[in-house]
């Protein structure tokens, strides 16, 4: 299997470099050449997560990694998931099912992707030796789910920039009260958008990253993203593998882009449906055809706060028919502060995606209404995605809409819609009481990279 970059002036590599690398060297994403068709799916019902896990997984994975491998780094990984089904389907009404990705041990959907990747990095390390500085930009999840999967791990030094005092208290304490010495909180000055933008800044300096070894963990790392498509096998496996709609609360894209995959695989996905908060850029540029970036407003939904969402390039591409060159001419316009999709990609996108925004009114409504009419308690991200759901809802098609948290991460909201506070389950309680580990950063590359060079294990 070989993977190529968005942007087309990257080396050719195979899963583990691509996995390994993060960002491709000419600034693009890295992506299979072609998207592997997978035979058998019928036969998915009834399969535990980690057997549909590899037989999904596997295919991406080429050489890199021996069978054994493989299944032994998918069992370790959802060993750490709390519910005996992993992602289990919850019916909210009729047609209409919510599919519960919060049950890892940072109670978010990218426990599902980080658990995996960070064992597979591990059996990267050991065999080859190498030591890597990992550097990772975070809205608010991601950045905890990395923690917690890579503190402790031999061979990785961890450094997580969050937007200083734009995440909720639970994310923030998930990433700066673990106390292993190769883990790292940096609250950096500005949105979540600066912190990508340093990160990319990062990758692009090759001495730099030659020097520590940087690697990369976000959505645009590519072995995040096949992990996530997953958990689709099993919610249209769970529904007799009919065709179905899916609704997911988007952010920087990979999510949804999953699904994309998921669907170019021979999964009978109908729609994908992009739920956004205020930040709406991707609801724009579906609507209208122009990506431009406007002002983050900060919400209840912290995690969607993005006005550049970095995987919607991998989809941009695929609607440009692998066209590296458009792309490259994309992402400079992008760097002006926006871009006009062409009439052809636009058609194609819009073939595949939907999209709906819902306001901070609409979300707070929804998790009122979503508790007193089925019991369940949402988080606002999740609310979202349940909100756009409902518009989009037709008889006779089943609706999945992705629960991306726990309620208890955005205790604030919940409570605002409520009236209850949401308890952290067992294996969280204490959070509030362990002294935090954090260094506040300005948002400058040359000052990210003095403090990696001086923090990192030699």
């Amino acid at each position: 299997m070989r993977y190529v970059s968005t942007r087309g002036q990257a080396p050719v590599l195979n899963f583990e470099e691509a996995m390994l690398s993060g960002l491709a060297r000419d600034g693009g994403l890295y992506l299979p050449e072609t998207i592997p068709s997978l035979e058998g799916i019928e036969a998915l019902d009834g399969l535990s997560y980690e057997e549909v896990a590899f037989r999904v997984i596997r295919p991406f994975t080429g050489d890199s990694f021996t069978d054994e491998e493989l299944r032994g780094a998918i069992d370790r990984a959802y060993a750490r998931i709390s519910h005996a089904a992993r992602a289990p389907l919850v019916q909210l009404a009729p047609g209409h099912h919510l599919l519960e990705l919060f049950h890892g041990p940072t109670l978010a959907f990218k426990d599902f992707a980080m658990q995996l990747i960070a064992q597979l990095f591990q059996i990267a390390l050991t065999r080859s030796g190498q030591r890597i500085t990992i550097v990772g930009a975070t809205s608010g999840d991601t950045g905890s789910a990395a923690i917690e999967a890579f503190r402790g791990i031999d061979n990785v030094d961890v450094f997580i920039m969050y937007p200083h005092g734009r995440v909720s208290e639970v994310q923030r304490r998930q990433m700066t009260t673990p106390a292993a010495g190769n883990v790292h909180a940096l609250a950096v000055t500005g949105h979540f958008d600066d912190c990508q933008a340093r990160l990319k800044d990062l990758f692009n300096d090759h001495a730099f990253r030659d020097e520590v070894g940087l690697a990369g963990v976000n959505s645009i790392n590519w072995a995040r993203v096949v992990a996530q498509i997953v958990y689709y096998f099993t919610a249209c496996a769970s529904l007799g593998m009919r065709q179905t709609d899916f609704c997911v609360p988007t952010g920087n894209f990979g999510d949804i882009f999953a699904g994309s995959i998921a669907r170019r695989m021979g999964l009978p996905v109908r729609r994908l449906i992009v739920a956004t908060n205020q930040n709406d850029i991707l609801h724009r540029a579906l609507s209208t055809g122009e990506y431009r970036v406007g002002e983050v407003a900060p919400s209840i939904s912290p995690s969607m706060d993005i006005q550049v969402s970095s995987n919607f390039e991998r989809a941009l591409y695929l609607a440009y028919g692998q066209d590296a060159g458009a792309i490259r001419q994309l992402m400079a316009e992008l760097k002006a502060g926006g871009f006009s999709i062409s009439q052809g990609a636009l058609q194609t996108l819009r073939e595949e995606f939907r999209s709906g925004r819902v306001s901070e009114e609409e979300t707070l409504a929804t998790i009122t209404r979503t508790r007193n009419t089925t019991g369940e308690v949402l988080c606002p991200h999740s609310a979202i995605g349940v909100a756009v759901a409902e518009r989009h809802l037709e008889p006779g098609v089943p609706m999945v809409t992705l629960a991306t948290a726990h309620p208890a991460k955005f205790p604030d909201a919940v409570e605002r819609a409520t009236g209850l506070c949401p308890a952290l389950p067992p294996h969280m309680e204490g959070l509030f009481d362990l002294p935090e580990r954090v260094t506040r950063v300005e948002n400058e590359v040359e000052a990210l990279k003095s403090l990696i060079l001086e923090r990192r294990t030699r």
